[in-house]
Parts: C-alpha cells; sequence; structure tokens
C-alpha cells in the first residue's frame, strides 16, 4: 500500500499547525476526552478513514475505553455501555457526517437531545470537533494515506 502524495499538512505545515491549534481549542471546552474520541471513531468508521480509525481506537484505549464500548461504537443504538450524553454526541457525529443523506439534515431532535446534555460552549466544541474529525477522514482518504505503528505517535 503507497499513498498518493505526501499527506497535504506536511506538505503544507501551517495548515497543520491551524489545525492542530483548532483542535486544542475543542480540547478545552468541557467535553469529556472519551466523548470527542467517540465523535472521532464514529465519524472516521461512517468514513472509512484508515488512520483515523487506528489512530482513535488507541486514543480511546488511552483515555480508559472499554474493548465493549470502542468495538462497538457503530452499533451504540443497540449496546447498553453509552450514556445518554454519548448517545447524543454520536447521534449528532452522523447527523453531520451525513448532512447530504436527508432533506433536514440535523433534525431538531437531534439537536434538542444535544444541548439537553451541552452546554453551548460543548456543543460549539462537539460541532467543531466533527468539522475537523471530516476534515482530516477526507484528507486521509483522498490521499490513500496508509496507517501502520507510526500514528502511536500522535496520540
Amino acid at each position: 500500500m503507497q499513498p498518493r502524495m505526501k499527506s497535504p499538512v506536511f506538505l503544507l505545515p501551517a495548515a497543520m499547525e491551524a489545525l492542530q491549534m483548532l483542535a486544542k481549542a475543542i480540547e478545552g471546552s468541557g467535553v469529556p476526552p472519551q466523548t470527542l474520541e467517540l465523535v472521532h471513531l464514529r465519524a472516521s468508521q461512517i468514513n472509512g478513514c484508515a488512520v483515523c480509525l487506528d489512530m482513535h481506537w488507541r486514543a480511546l484505549k488511552k483515555h480508559g475505553a472499554s474493548n465493549e464500548r470502542i468495538s462497538t461504537v457503530a452499533a451504540w443504538r443497540e449496546t447498553p455501555y453509552f450514556t445518554d450524553a454519548e448517545r447524543a454526541a454520536l447521534a449528532l457525529t452522523e447527523a453531520v457526517t451525513r448532512l447530504a443523506d436527508r432533506s433536514d439534515p440535523v433534525p431538531d431532535e437531534i439537536w434538542s437531545e444535544a444541548a439537553r446534555h451541552y452546554s453551548e460552549t460543548q456543543l460549539a466544541s462537539l460541532v467543531l470537533s466533527i468539522g475537523l474529525i471530516n476534515l482530516w477522514n477526507r484528507l486521509n482518504a483522498t490521499t490513500s494515506q496508509v496507517t501502520g505503528p507510526w500514528i502511536e505517535q500522535y496520540i
């Protein structure tokens, strides 16, 4: 397996710096780290990004997530391993990641449920986090980036 090219963020270091700064801003919002990682893993599953899948299951493990939580995130609706707040974040993640799949991309009931569990600042963090992971997924998938042990240096 060979990538089509180097990752765009390595060719444009200022872009990498900007994305890392955005990630730092998101981290300080009060959304639990495991929730953010669940969001990242779920969006990466939907988008088929191997690099991000590899990175975020490892990050979840580092944050103390159980194997059950990590291995069932794609079936979060059918498992008992997630809190109501996490379920709201995962539903929001799926809606925002699949914007073109329905005429009302983020229905009021999904937004309202997320707003029931998260402050406005935390919602901002979730929306930015979902947008950022979707950007990473698209960069990696478009350029066919290959995952591997090197990913651990970024966790």
